[in-house]
């Protein structure tokens, strides 16, 4: 019996696993086989963009589906020209059941005209399910899809909640694309052959902004933060930023290095790198993502921390202070959101889940960045945190330990020249976790979790306004699961975008003369099974779409 709680942790730590590996690597069974289009015949590209272009699209894997019966229901349906959200209900489906295999989110939208890239959010009640951006239209239109495997949010999915939907826009005599979206939840029921998927008891939110206070029988704690820089200032560019001696237009006090951290009781309980999304306008081109966009940008991965070590604090029937920052930003200076789910696994044969914080352990966090003057401006990053922490819960399976240890890193350079006509940035920053699980008489269960981000990229503007992008982006994970010293699960993903586009910049929109070549190649795979695919585009043309293991 003992062995349950660890197996629920370890469970626990697979479902998470799941927001940045996506579904899950495909069967090679199931991977459609798919070839270069028009089966190998060269494909017609125009000798620069037009009017129209191909549909967004990633090469991302849809979510897996079981092969059960479903109910769909249309979640939010709204046209958004302004900063009003759409408001809404939302009843649980009937004729699924209450405890479902999964549960898929689908977003569909449509824009057409000019218009901005926009961020949006989706609450089911006052828990966020996604965090979105948008792409940028053609004059023609197009339209785009968002899937999203939300099935560990089911404890909110149970009852009748509020709905809330915002994507923030600005429709004028310029600006002239409405956006348009309707999101459906599909709920997959159970039967004989499809168990019932194992999702968190609870899924809370922090009351008046800050403050927790979770089930006295917790016994495994994670909180998810939807970290984004963003608003259009300099913190949507944040891995830009210099320190306030160098002449670039984003200063930042100690430099780019940033860090999302979060605090229990003002005490550091977790750290992590934030992913360096690029929105659809991003690098000053936007014919760069008008058709792939950057890793991530459609949708939004949060950051986790396991905070088990703290459940013994937090089981105490009290509210707690839950707070989220993020280090590097300037003192007083506005640009993250930082919105907090807390998923809560509780002992269902007690009441009260009792235990203490052993170990809290932070390193100092070292942070060099050096500026070196020239006709080519520098400057050199180098910055890193580490921190474990550990705790026990005494539960009615036993005595159980949790120790989850955490380092990050980053390195980058940064050159430009005097106007920054010429800016461009070699940045990586790597964020490890090792979580160990360990109850009386059970083999630990060891989950190490290694994420790499990755950005190369250059910006120049000739003396003729023709201004050239070329950048490459890495979103890439690696994920181990041991019990007892031998492994038992592990999954790669190494997701890859490379662009090369330019245009003329201050002429009206038929003189740009743009041209872009994109790719995307999205690799999955390990103990489950594989999932590959290519995509090429060539001024807005999809020339290549491959997939196969």
């Amino acid at each position: 019996m003992r062995s349950r709680i660890v197996m629920s942790m370890l469970a626990g730590v697979t479902l998470l696993a799941s927001v940045f590996l996506g579904a899950g690597p495909a069967r090679a069974a199931d991977v459609p086989a798919r070839s270069v289009r028009h089966s190998g015949q060269p494909v017609d590209t125009p000798p620069e963009f037009g009017t129209d272009w191909h549909d967004p699209v990633t090469a991302a894997p849809p979510v897996d589906r079981p092969a059960t019966g479903s109910c769909r229901i249309t979640l939010a349906e709204a046209q958004f020209r302004d900063f009003t959200p759409y408001r809404g209900t939302y009843t649980p489906p009937k004729g699924c059941g209450a405890r479902w295999s999964k549960v898929v989110l689908r977003l569909e939208g449509k824009v057409k005209g000019r218009q901005y890239d926009r961020l949006g959010y989706l609450h089911v009640g006052g828990v966020e399910i996604l965090r979105t951006s948008t792409p940028e239209p053609s004059p023609d239109g197009i339209a785009w899809s968002v899937e999203k495997d939300v099935t560990r949010y089911s404890a909110t999915f149970r009852q009748n909640q509020d709905v809330e939907m915002l994507i923030g826009n600005v429709v004028d005599d310029t600006y002239t694309g409405v956006i348009d979206v309707k999101v459906t939840l599909t709920f997959y029921a159970a039967d004989e052959a499809t168990r019932p998927a194992a999702t968190p008891d609870r899924v809370l939110t922090l009351g008046d902004g800050s403050t927790l206070t979770t089930p006295r029988n917790s016994e495994r704690v994670v909180a998810e933060v939807y970290a984004t820089g963003s608003g259009g200032g300099c913190e949507e560019f944040w891995y830009l930023t210099v320190p306030a001696q160098a002449p670039y237009s984003c200063k930042s006090d100690h430099g780019p290095y940033h860090e999302v951290q979060i605090r229990v009781d003002g005490q550091l309980a977790g750290i992590a790198a934030p992913f360096p999304t690029v929105w659809t306008g991003g690098w000053s081109n936007p014919f760069l993502w008008y058709v792939i966009p950057g890793p991530r940008a459609f949708d939004v991965k949060p950051v986790e921390y396991d905070l088990t070590p703290f459940a013994g604090i937090l089981d105490d029937g009290r509210p707690h202070r839950l707070e989220v920052s993020v280090a590097g930003v300037p003192e007083g200076q506005a640009g993250w959101s930082t919105p907090v789910n807390v998923l809560v696994w509780q002992d269902a044969r007690s009441t009260r889940v009792t235990g203490k914080l052993t170990v809290d352990r932070a390193g100092d966090l070292s942070n060099s960045s050096t500026y070196a003057p020239g006709s080519q401006e520098r400057v050199d990053t180098e910055a890193g945190h580490r921190l474990t922490v550990a705790g026990y819960v005494d539960t009615s399976h036993g005595r159980v330990s949790t120790t989850v240890t955490r380092a990050l890193r980053n390195t980058s350079t940064h050159r430009w020249t005097d106007g920054e006509n010429t800016d461009g940035l070699d940045a990586t920053w790597t964020d490890d976790q090792t979580v160990t699980v360990a109850g009386d008489g059970v083999p630990a269960a060891v989950t190490h979790t290694h994420l790499t981000y990755a950005m190369n990229g250059t910006t120049t503007i000739a003396a003729d306004g023709r201004l050239r992008t070329v950048v490459a982006m890495g979103d890439r994970a690696a994920v181990v699961q041991a019990r007892g010293g031998r492994r038992i699960g592990w999954w790669r993903l190494d997701d890859t975008y490379t662009g090369d586009a330019a245009y003329t910049l201050n002429v009206p929109r038929e003189q740009r003369h743009a041209v872009g070549t994109t790719n995307e190649h999205y690799r999955l795979y390990g103990s489950g099974g594989c999932y590959d695919r290519a995509l090429t585009t060539v001024q807005g043309v999809l020339t290549e779409d491959r997939t196969g293991c």
